[in-house]
């Protein structure tokens, strides 16, 4: 026929195939299930894959799993693609590595290969068809590969745009199943939303193995590799990188003070622990006298609410007047605090601004502090003070329970039980 029945125009038929779908039952009667005994299974270790990158390799647990899929999300210009570059550049050694890019041309993938030093003998494509992309990895038989960004890959068999829930969801299954299938480490490059969340539907976080979040402040060349979820380490660590024209480099010394002979009013010294590793932090604070019926508590690095709590304990225990008073808190370095071993630090630097009286110098502390105005233990004390130690500090103020158990290293180690108590050592 060569006159189309429906709008009656002429030489518009096209052929298309269509292809029988098989029969369901007769597909679920040739795949036996396998079924197996938790005895009959053999313990197979993992052997890790090193980057050589330490801050990378302490958040990962150690470093890459033969068929893991590590999900990394972060802001765009905070340097993801550059980061895993410098990770493909360490992993030639260990095995072929296929580095995908949906965003740029080869040529512009080379240009900053170049300038990282990466080699050359590195698996370059261009592509966004998931097809493809497939065929690419069964072809080039690499150990490692990398795809940047999982927002750009589209499988033609939808009919959903590029970026879609539907469309980022099959090309990160085909991803997964062929990692696993093929025990092939895949890193897969996203973009975050604007709450900060991995774009994309949120089963994503759930096929892959691990998701890295990368943090930074556009203000400052720190850059934090924080992990969420780790099938294969924990999720406490983070690793902490600066941004150079080299590239990234990691940050050996973690303990971000300002090294000023002066001692400032508002500032004060705790020892946060993240993971397995102590890291030294100011926290300061700004109390100002307002004019507004409902002052101002505003907090960067440190969660909100335990900023109301601590204002809080301090106007009904110590007896401060901060109902007229806006109070602004902030972590020095862009490190976000997620434990409660800083309220001690952050009661001590509201005090400190309040009455213009800095801390006695060389002095840190820590603690936790509860509704009543005791100051709680807190994890990993040990390892906090000898931090402190090792920093040149020659006081710290703890909390009194658990100090027995700590051996002696070689500073001043002052025990409080209320926060009246600690506030009249600090100052």
């Amino acid at each position: 026929m060569g006159k189309c029945s429906g709008c009656g125009a002429w030489n518009t038929l096209v052929e298309e195939v269509v292809e029988e779908r098989p029969d369901k039952a007769a597909s679920r009667a040739r795949t036996a299930p396998v079924v197996y005994q938790l005895s009959d299974i053999q313990n197979k270790k993992e052997e890790r894959t090193a980057t050589r990158i330490g801050e990378f390799d302490r958040v990962l647990g150690g470093g890459v799993v033969p068929g893991s899929v590590v999900l990394a999300g972060g802001e765009p210009g905070i340097g993801k693609s550059t980061l895993f570059l410098q990770v493909a550049k360490e992993l030639m050694e260990a095995g072929g590595v296929l580095y995908v890019s949906g965003e740029e041309s080869p040529a512009q993938v080379k240009m900053r290969a170049e300038r990282l030093g990466v080699c050359a003998n590195m698996f370059i494509m261009a592509e966004t068809d998931i097809h493809t992309i497939v065929e690419g990895i069964e072809r080039t038989n690499p150990k490692f590969v990398v795809i940047d960004s999982i927002q750009t890959m589209y499988d033609p068999d939808l009919s959903s745009a590029p970026g879609s829930v539907s469309q980022v969801r099959s090309c990160a299954g085909r991803i997964v199943a062929e990692a696993k299938k093929r025990s092939v480490a895949a890193f897969i490059i996203g973009h975050v939303t604007k709450e900060g969340t991995l774009a994309g539907p949120r089963v994503l976080e759930h096929l892959v193995d691990t998701v890295l979040y990368f943090e930074g402040e556009n203000s400052s060349n720190l850059r934090i590799l924080r992990a969420v979820k780790n099938r294969f380490g924990s999720t406490d660590e983070i690793g902490i990188f600066e941004m150079r024209d080299s590239g990234m480099q990691e940050v050996q010394n973690p303990s971000l003070l300002n090294r000023n002979d002066e001692a400032l009013s508002g500032v004060s010294v705790f020892c946060a622990a993240q993971g397995t590793r102590p890291m030294l932090l100011e926290v300061q604070a700004l109390v100002s006298g307002t004019q507004l019926a409902i002052p101002r508590r505003l907090s960067s690095g440190i969660d909100a609410a335990r900023l109301y709590m601590i204002s809080a304990v301090l106007e009904k225990k110590i007896g401060l007047k901060l109902y007229n008073q806006d109070i602004f808190i902030n972590v020095a370095g862009g490190i976000r605090v997620r434990e409660h071993a800083a309220d001690l630090a952050m009661a001590a630097s509201i005090v400190s601004s309040l009455r213009n009286i800095p801390a006695k110098k060389g002095t840190a502390v820590m603690g936790e502090i509860g509704l009543a105005g005791e100051v709680r233990h807190i994890s990993w004390l040990p390892r906090r003070i000898g931090e402190c130690a090792k920093m040149g500090f020659e006081r710290v103020i703890v909390p009194k329970a658990g100090l027995e158990k700590i051996p002696n290293a070689g500073i001043e180690i002052v025990g409080v039980d209320t926060l009246s108590d600690a506030l009249s050592k600090i100052f």
